[in-house]
Formats: C-alpha cells, sequence, structure tokens
C-alpha cells in the first residue's frame, strides 16, 4: 500500500501516560478536537479502559497501549504497536513520568537507584519514542496541514529551581536539553517542543486546601488547569512555525522564585 493511501484518517496521537491525571485530560481534549487517540498506561488498566470508552464517546477511534516504559524494549514496541494502529500519527506527547521525593540535604538524599529510575522513564523513554517517530516519518513522510511533533512536558520549576525532588528535577532538566538539539536534528520532518505547566492538580499527600492555596501562588493568582495545558497541547500540534522551544503555561508560576517546593509551603 502507497503512503498516500494510508493517511486518509484523522491524525492520531499519543499521549503517555494518559489513563488518568494530566494525560488523560489531554488525551480527552484531543479527542474533542477530532484526533484518534493512542493511550499508553503502565498499570492502571482500568482508568485506560475508561479513557478509552470516553473518547469512543467523542466519535474518534481510541485503543490502549499498555508499556512499562522503564524497560526500553517496551517502549519501543510501544511505538511499533501504535504506528501499526495508527499509520496517520501526527503527534507524541510524553506526559508519563515518575515523581518521587529525594533532596541532598535531607533524610531521603538522591540516590543512584532513584536517579536511573527518573532518568529512565523521564527522559530516555521520551527521545527512544521522539527517534523511533522520527524513523517513522523518514519512511512515511505523512504529509497534511502541519508537520507532526513530539511535546515533551516538562516543569515550570526547571527555569524556577528549588533543592526538592532533585532526580526527578535533573531528569526533566535533562528533556528540557534535549529540546533544541532534536529539533535540529529531526528538521525539517518533526518538530519537537517542551510544554512546561506549573501546579496543575494535587500531588502526592496534598490536601484539597493546600493544592488552592499553591494554585494561587502566582502572579495571576491561579496557576495551571489541565484544559489549560490541553488547549496549550493542541496549539503546539496544530502549529507548524513552533519548534525548538518550551511554552510555559503556569500562570507565571515561574516568576516567583521559592526555597521549597510550593507544595511543601501549603499543607
Amino acid at each position: 500500500m502507497s503512503s498516500a493511501s494510508q493517511f486518509t484518517s484523522n491524525k492520531a496521537v499519543l499521549v503517555t501516560g494518559a489513563a488518568k491525571r494530566l494525560g488523560r485530560e489531554i488525551a480527552l481534549e484531543f479527542a474533542r478536537q477530532g484526533w484518534d487517540i493512542a493511550i499508553h498506561y503502565g498499570r492502571s488498566a482500568t482508568e485506560a479502559k475508561q479513557t478509552v470508552s470516553d473518547i469512543l464517546a467523542l466519535g474518534v477511534k481510541a485503543l490502549a497501549f499498555q508499556a512499562d516504559l522503564s524497560n526500553e524494549v517496551e517502549a519501543k514496541e510501544l511505538f511499533t504497536a501504535v504506528a501499526k494502529a495508527f499509520p496517520n500519527l501526527g503527534c507524541i506527547i510524553n506526559s508519563a513520568s515518575i515523581f518521587e521525593y529525594d533532596r541532598a540535604n535531607s533524610d531521603t538524599p538522591l540516590s543512584g537507584k532513584n536517579v536511573l529510575a527518573h532518568m529512565q522513564v523521564n527522559l530516555t523513554a521520551p527521545i527512544i519514542l521522539s527517534q523511533m517517530f522520527f524513523e517513522h516519518q523518514k519512511q512515511y513522510q505523512l504529509q497534511g496541514e502541519c508537520i507532526p511533533s513530539v511535546i515533551q512536558l516538562l516543569d515550570q520549576k526547571l527555569i524556577n529551581p528549588n533543592p526538592d525532588y532533585l532526580s526527578y528535577t535533573l531528569s526533566k532538566s535533562a528533556l528540557l536539553s534535549s529540546i533544541e538539539i532534536l529539533a535540529v536534528d529531526f528538521a525539517p520532518l518533526l518538530r519537537v517542543i517542551g510544554l512546561a505547566p506549573g501546579i496543575t492538580l494535587p500531588s502526592g499527600d496534598q490536601t484539597a486546601e493546600g493544592f488552592s492555596k499553591a494554585h494561587q501562588m502566582t502572579p495571576l493568582g491561579r496557576s495551571s488547569k489541565a484544559i489549560d495545558v490541553a488547549k496549550a497541547a493542541i496549539f503546539l500540534a496544530e502549529s507548524s512555525a513552533i519548534t525548538g522551544t518550551t511554552l510555559y503555561v503556569d500562570g507565571g508560576q515561574h516568576l516567583l522564585p521559592s526555597e521549597r517546593d510550593v507544595m511543601f509551603k501549603t499543607h
């Protein structure tokens, strides 16, 4: 079958970590905009099934794919399966990540094991998927209104650092550094963009009251909501002139330096 005859349906997006939380909200908003959706999940099979059901109700195609992104073989198999089911793939959003506490000057200091775990999921897997998407583009060169893209979910704290969550911060900082490098390397077939939310959903044992207070600690009096991030992702996915840069969607949170992660200031 020729490449031209393969790409006749809706554009499709792979969203990693899409069974719940922010990844789910991004996937749902893409579905509302008419994209077909590949839902990746790690262990949240029940939630992934529900997300697929909710997306199908919106009238687009949706399939769920399980993979452990800490395993490089499984990450590669994930892309292969998605590309086979969705040859019209136009975007990957690397939303899946791990976020476990450590801090050099604390009772939970950085360890090699924790660093490697964060690097594998938060850095290596997104880049592996990006490389495979580029190879897919070289083979098929999907033609359409917009150049396909990889959107890497980052964090406002990368330009507003504090010592909390050190392994997480290091892994996301490395991913941020890869944006410009890969954008140059993959042009003109594939765009690479960063998307950095602020505090968007409660984390860990944060209370509803604590989250509400934290969410207001920005110049605009509110940080990002899930729909803000999802709409920003769609804008980036549909904007062919944008590559090699990062969009901060955080209510200006990155403009207010803090010595601690905001969740520790609002318990």
